[in-house]
């Protein structure tokens, strides 16, 4: 079985990225030596899927930071990769799963963005949430989720707050 988990930083007002795929917002809240739990929990997946808005964003940062993990990016337009673990997928989030399994990857991390966490989570793949709210209120920009959805209900399992108000919220289905 795959575990699909949905791990990334939100705003107060529940936004992910600014109108312009902007991110800019995030370094102020970064405190030196402090990585918020990242490099344990980037150590234990298997794999990572993103969409493609999300994985052009990160090649703007320069460096490629998945490396030596599968990386499935989830598009429908032709796009030209530089790095050998990722593929370009048009497929459906079922039809992923498959593939993950069929590979033996039982820990994904679903990246984002939004739109297509909201894909996953329409499909009931969504195993588990991991957020950081970030003490911000954005006003607008790109939502956690593209769309509503159906009532999940959840249980926590973590609350870990920060001394820069920074707190992480672990989330499982419960059900």
């Amino acid at each position: 079985m795959v575990d699909i988990i949905y791990y990334l930083a939100t705003s107060l007002d529940g936004y992910i990225a600014t109108q312009d795929d902007g991110i800019e917002w995030l370094p102020p809240i970064e405190k030196e030596g402090e990585d918020y739990g990242y490099s344990e929990f980037y150590n234990s997946v298997d794999a990572i899927i993103m969409g493609r808005r999300t994985y052009e964003k990160s090649l703007e940062l320069g460096e490629w930071f998945y490396s030596g993990k599968p990386c499935w990016v989830c598009t429908q337009r032709q796009i030209q990769v530089q790095q050998p673990d990722v593929i370009v997928t048009s497929s459906s989030p079922i039809d992923i799963i498959t593939e993950l399994e069929k590979r033996d990857l039982q820990r994904v991390w679903l990246v984002g963005g939004g739109k297509l966490a909201s894909s996953f989570r329409n499909y009931g793949l969504i195993s588990e949430y991991q957020i950081s709210i970030i003490p911000i209120i954005l006003g607008k920009g790109i939502p956690l989720f593209d769309s509503p959805g159906q009532l999940e209900k959840l249980k926590l399992v973590e609350c870990k707050p920060f001394p820069n108000g920074v707190v992480m919220l672990r989330y499982l289905r419960d059900g």
